[in-house]
């Protein structure tokens, strides 16, 4: 396993640089002949990434339709709701630049419950051609979870699926579906995408020598292929 952090002054910075990334590896992966996978988190930094890729797009030669995009993890809510990590991108990138291949997870309008959701995103997973993502996009909150695995809950220790519905989430709202660790590490690549002086406590514990996966979930990610973005504030401990 490789593991790199890079710093940088601001959000701002933070999102111009993994846009441009993001764009670089899409078309080095269609040249190559491959329809990359990614799988897109969401919160306030990953929106800026995404607006930054729409910005730029025309720059690269990217076929749009070429590329499946997934979630780590989704709000368990209507489909039309603000809270929806699909809704978002959608919104900030994925429609404008003409995506097919957008898998996103169940909402209330297309499952019963936050299980049936979870069981129904694994197999859609499963059933897709290839085995690994390209590339997991990842945020991580002050208390040290990734996607929706939080800390002290159950689904930190399951290995044997592939998506988790979590109930009474420390976050609002309480019902979500997650990948979990065994399906997040089946990626060729994952970034980490963390601003701000709020996120410094839990970075130092994701970097530390030594530290609990129960204590600080964002430790349980271990793909070949790890990259920390990283502002200044929260690379301040």
């Amino acid at each position: 396993m490789t593991r790199d952090v890079v710093v940088l002054a601001d959000p701002a910075a933070v999102a111009d640089l993994v846009a441009t990334r993001f764009l670089e590896r899409m078309a080095a992966a269609q040249q190559r002949g491959e329809v990359p996978h990614v799988a897109l988190t969401g919160g306030t930094i990953a929106g800026a990434i995404h607006r930054q890729i729409a910005q730029r797009a025309a720059e690269y030669d990217v076929d749009w339709t070429n590329i499946a995009f997934w979630w780590g993890d989704e709000r368990f809510v209507a489909p039309d709701s603000d809270d929806r990590n699909a809704r978002g991108a959608r919104q900030a990138f994925l429609n404008a630049l003409g995506a097919t291949q957008v898998h996103e997870m169940p909402s209330t309008a297309t499952a019963s419950s936050v299980s049936d959701a979870a069981a129904a995103y694994a197999d859609e997973v499963r059933g897709a051609p290839g085995t690994d993502f390209d590339l997991v996009m990842l945020g991580m909150g002050p208390d040290g979870h990734v996607a929706s695995l939080f800390p002290g809950f159950a689904q930190l220790d399951i290995d044997d699926a592939i998506a988790v519905g979590v109930t009474n989430s420390p976050k609002p709202p309480p019902e979500r579906v997650s990948l979990t660790f065994a399906a997040l590490n089946r990626s060729k690549a994952v970034w980490f995408l963390v601003t701000g002086a709020e996120k410094a406590a839990a970075t130092a514990r994701a970097w530390a020598f030594e530290g609990s996966v129960h204590e600080t979930p964002a430790r349980g990610i271990a793909g070949p292929s790890i990259t920390w973005f990283v502002d200044q504030a929260a690379a301040g401990r």
